[in-house]
């Protein structure tokens, strides 16, 4: 696939990658050289692999529940033997985003988003560690996060404290994993541009058209290059760090 070749020689996992924003990273990894582990759970990316060959690069599809802490194990594990035993990059991009009033929620509701969105974050990230630590060159681990970790949303509570949550293990991971090389940043998207999105939420994106100062969406290909970034030699001074990549919807004063 044409790109500068940032990512050569890597070994990347991406989980979620059936989804828009997985797909987007996986491409963008794909394009800049990484050979791409692609996770699914329900969503075919057999497609998305016949597109990364087609190109000239190397793909596998992989499925896994990530709400079984075994499952994520095994997934890593997997995704670094075709890798000939190494892993350079993990995105841990799988979620859901359910919405749900705060009142009347109940805890298996709660559960379902954290575990999914936090809780499969933790196992992904410490098998992957364990894997990258034996390796000289480290790695590096990226949480896709969200702008709702710091602007909550009605509806969305169990999914913006999961979130926000997510960053805060990052920064954590960042602590406990630099001294073998590991890098652990969070990528924190805004609204992202998906098919029938307009059709389904009219009126909030002509909201978030008006808020952003670039007057856009956010596209897929916008969060990969932020991943591709954290994950490649440019950014290996970069750990702990929140990226937000929103187009500027955050800087918008709400006084």
């Amino acid at each position: 696939m044409s790109g500068d070749g940032l990512l050569a020689g890597q070994v990347a996992l991406v989980t979620g990658a059936g989804g828009g924003i997985g797909r987007g990273i996986a491409l963008r990894f794909a394009a800049q050289g990484a050979a791409v582990a692609l996770h699914h759970r329900t969503r075919d990316v057999d497609s998305l692999v016949e597109r990364v060959r087609e190109s000239g690069g190397r793909a596998i599809a992989l499925r896994a529940d990530l709400t079984d802490e075994d499952a994520c194990t095994r997934l890593v594990h997997e995704a670094a033997e075709w890798g000939g035993g190494r892993l350079n990059a993990l995105v841990n991009n799988a979620g859901v985003q359910p919405t749900r009033a705060l009142p009347g929620m109940t805890v298996a509701q709660w559960r379902a988003v954290v575990d999914t969105n936090l809780s499969s974050v933790f196992a992904c990230t410490q098998a992957a560690a364990e894997v990258m630590r034996t390796a000289s060159e480290g790695g590096s681990v990226i949480h896709i996060a969200s702008i709702e970790a710091a602007h909550p949303a009605p509806l969305h509570a169990h999914y913006s404290a999961a979130k926000a949550a997510v960053v805060m293990h990052a920064r954590s991971a960042a602590l406990e994993y630099g001294p073998y090389g590991i890098r652990v940043n969070t990528v924190s998207p805004g609204l992202i541009a998906r098919d029938g999105l307009e059709e389904d939420w009219p009126e909030g994106v002509r909201r978030w058209r008006l808020a952003a100062p670039t007057g856009r969406l956010g596209r897929p290909e916008d969060i990969g290059d932020a991943c591709v970034f954290l994950a490649s030699p440019m950014a290996s001074w970069i750990t702990g760090h929140d990226l937000v990549v929103d187009g500027g919807v955050s800087a918008r004063p709400t006084w």
